[in-house]
């Protein structure tokens, strides 16, 4: 469930293949992911069905982000939770596989609690912040994919003397753009963990072009965020979080309608990576344009890396369920693939260290982080 990934159907053969083969499993596949489940579109999944899916991206099974306890249903949003486990039920379902980020996680934990459903999950995201794991399938793909566009826009900046600015996807964590910038040869990489000074960007570019470099490559997340917009955003949830504490007489919290949101966080209609690309030019007198990638990065055939780690993710899921290990993050630690408590990793998301050797690598190779000059 959840966005699209480069990895999905290799994910998915690689359970398979080994319940089928190695186990003697009957493996039943889910359509369109929770809303298959809510909805009982399923597909019997066999040796045949599975076979010639290694390379292909998307997920032949389908995708959706919705979630058991909050469906759209008629226009309105419903907890369709008894029916998915009702129809888990009459399926006569041993263990639901679930493949999926971070949301996922909490999904498959909350049928667990509510319906006493078995559960095991497997790490997909090409943000690479699921907790618990060293990375998620689908990442080393998208990085590729992100690293190769950054090098193509080289040479434009290079011919027409450029700041280009490039829009990477990660609303939350930086590790794609982190990424992809360092194998790229961005110039500034800015991501939401280091919330970025714009003139110290501007600066880092203009001694570029003092020192003879005439074009620069900036890799942004698309939640990155600059030092007044974190200021901001901290004062605005801290009133949230001050206006929640007040309470009625009978204990029940005051809201007025729309407090539900910090005042002032989605007022912002303009794509970010613009208007960066529009102050950088205005700060530097040098011309800017603007590349995002956005869905780029999930689609196409998986690397060969991400087809080696879905299929030892897959391979080692079936060997937990024919166990019956149940309720575990089938996880990525020091290359092996180890069951981690399911508990221990939904609701978590794993972030971008400061002190991580990737940034301390950039530093030092001169790129600008965006926090000084």
């Amino acid at each position: 469930s959840g966005g699209d990934c480069p990895g999905l159907n290799a994910a998915i053969r690689g359970v398979a293949k080994a319940a089928l083969n190695k186990y003697g499993m009957k493996v039943i596949g889910i359509m369109d992911g929770f809303r298959g489940l809510v909805e009982n579109r399923t597909v019997l999944l066999d040796d045949k069905v599975v076979s010639g899916i290694l390379n292909l991206g998307g997920t032949f099974l389908g995708t959706s982000r919705d979630k058991p306890q909050k469906m759209p249903m008629g226009g309105k949003k419903l907890d369709m939770t008894e029916t998915a486990v009702q129809n888990l039920r009459k399926l006569q379902i041993d263990c639901l596989v679930c493949l999926g980020g971070g949301g996922t996680q909490k999904n498959a934990l909350h049928l667990q609690k509510a319906g006493g459903v078995n559960v095991l999950t497997l790490p997909k995201t090409i943000d690479n912040d699921v907790a618990g794991t060293d990375t998620s399938f689908g990442f080393d793909t998208a990085m590729g994919i992100g690293a190769e566009a950054i090098d193509r826009l080289h040479t434009t900046a290079t011919s027409h003397h450029r700041i280009i600015v490039c829009e990477v996807m990660g609303h939350n964590a930086g590790w794609l753009t982190l990424g992809a910038g360092i194998a790229g040869g961005a110039d500034v990489i800015l991501i939401p963990e280091i919330p970025y000074d714009l003139n110290a960007v501007a600066e880092h570019l203009l001694e570029r072009r003092r020192s003879g470099k005439r074009f620069s490559i900036v890799a942004v997340a698309e939640g990155a965020i600059s030092k007044e917009e974190a200021r901001a955003r901290e004062k605005a949830e801290k009133e949230l979080e001050r206006k929640s504490e007040k309470k009625d007489k009978k204990g029940r919290r005051k809201e007025k309608a729309g407090d539900d949101e910090p005042d002032g966080l989605n007022l912002v209609t303009e794509p970010m990576a613009s208007r960066l690309a529009r102050d950088l030019q205005r700060l530097t007198d040098t011309e800017a344009r603007v590349t995002s990638l956005g869905h780029v990065q999930r689609g196409g055939s998986p690397s060969a890396t991400d087809r080696l780690l879905c299929t030892l993710l897959g391979t080692k899921a079936a060997e937990l369920l024919a166990a019956g290990s149940y309720n575990v993050m089938v996880a990525v630690r020091s290359n092996e693939a180890v069951p981690v408590a399911l508990e221990k990793v939904a609701g978590l998301r794993k972030i971008v260290p400061a002190d991580h050797d990737w940034i301390k690598a950039a530093r030092m190779v001169d790129t600008c982080m965006g926090d000084h000059a």
